[in-house]
């Protein structure tokens, strides 16, 4: 459900606050709001995620509304309006989760961490993150070969859901305790060991004591990058 939200420009950042500036002056001065472009050549920002983010937190916080999938679907809402917000939902269709590192999927790497970043969010289908906690939700690069048969390629990024568990044949994030790795394989159960089986025929599968294995997430869906 939406709720009202009270405005408060001091919960805005000052890259934010600038930005809602240079819209209102735009489209006093143009009467039309300015695309993403325009506001990342005004600001110097190269990447158009960056300037997502900032629009979207504005969003959240009652400032703007946006229409999807239009260029200029931007539109101020005045001070005397109430603003209807969903939390994490930015538009119908899609959420912002973070993108938080890279995932091997061949040969363990180091663990990877978890940070919050802005510079470092990524928009995400709803239709992927179904009714899973959007709190609980993170995203990773991809790095190597092993589970190209899944139709995962290096590069692509796997949108995750956080948990400590997983199933049989759940394709997973684990942390290997004894030697402080990270991959991403198959989950198997056999007895006392944990079989981590990569989906690409040329590579074997990694046995693993059950007790040095710990889930990290669960890959809910796949964002080819081409």
């Amino acid at each position: 459900m939406g709720h009202v939200i009270k405005r408060d420009r001091a919960k805005l950042s000052e890259r934010q606050r600038n930005i809602l500036e240079f819209i209102e002056q735009f489209i006093g001065e143009n009467g039309y709001p300015p695309t993403i472009r325009d506001i990342g050549k005004a600001f110097n920002i190269g990447s158009t995620s960056v300037v997502n983010y900032n629009l979207n937190k504005l969003v959240r916080e009652g400032y703007l509304e946006r229409a999807p999938n239009v260029s200029r679907g931007l539109m101020l809402v005045k001070e005397d309006e109430e603003a209807t917000v969903r939390p994490y939902t930015i538009t119908r269709n899609a959420i912002w989760v973070p993108l938080s590192g890279q995932i091997v999927a061949s040969e363990p790497l180091e663990a990877f961490e978890l940070p919050q970043d802005e510079d470092e969010l990524i928009e995400v289908p709803q239709s992927i993150v179904a009714n899973h906690p959007p709190e609980r939700i993170y995203a990773l690069r991809v790095k190597g070969h092993s589970m190209i048969d899944a139709m995962v390629a290096d590069g692509d990024i796997v949108v995750m859901r956080q948990q400590e568990t997983a199933q049989d044949r759940d394709m997973v994030a684990v942390w290997l305790k004894g030697t402080n790795e990270t991959t991403l394989k198959y989950f198997f159960h056999e007895g006392k060991r944990i079989r981590l089986q990569p989906a690409n025929p040329l590579m074997e599968p990694i046995y693993v004591d059950v007790n040095q294995v710990q889930v990290q997430g669960r890959v809910l869906g796949i964002l080819r990058v081409l």
